[in-house]
């Protein structure tokens, strides 16, 4: 999916977080149909933490979604997200954080952060993309820095540069 994001810079992330100790092997893709299994998109989360007070919360982090070009538009990274959220209503981790526009993330359930207490782990994100979705109801709320898994650092993949 390296053509969805012009660059070879997401895909170079996405091969070395199927290598780190955060990858939960929790990818996904969509196709767009079961014979030539031609990949529409893909979606993946990795496993981060909150820095509560109180204790280290390992929470998910969506990140990359990435849909082929010629199908943006289409429904498919929103059914990605919804299916991808069904697929994981049986794990653990209270939060799954992304940076993205909101204007897209909100029609998933996806809020601003900061208002919630989280503390974006870059500075370079915008706040308006510093996002939170919390899956299900798992009882007290936690707040904190949100910690990205280091291979994110490794990639610069934090945020936005000029």
């Amino acid at each position: 999916m390296r053509e969805a994001f012009q660059g070879d810079h997401v895909g170079s992330l996405l091969e070395a977080m199927r290598d780190d100790h955060s990858w939960l092997d929790l990818s996904f893709v969509a196709v767009l149909d079961d014979e030539a299994a031609t990949v529409a998109g893909h979606v993946a989360f990795t496993r981060g933490w909150v820095d509560a007070p109180d204790r280290l919360e390992q929470v998910l982090i969506l990140s990359p979604l990435s849909v082929r070009p010629a199908l943006q538009g289409r429904g498919v990274g929103a059914a990605l997200i919804e299916r991808s959220f069904q697929l994981l209503s049986e794990r653990t981790e209270p939060l799954v954080f992304l940076e993205g526009d909101p204007r897209y993330y909100r029609r998933h359930g996806f809020v601003p952060a900061e208002p919630l207490g989280f503390l974006r782990p870059s500075l370079r994100i915008p706040p308006p993309a510093f996002q939170v979705r919390r899956p299900r109801d798992h009882g007290p709320s936690v707040t904190g820095a949100v910690v990205y898994p280091d291979v994110f650092w490794r990639h610069d993949a934090v945020g936005l540069r000029e």
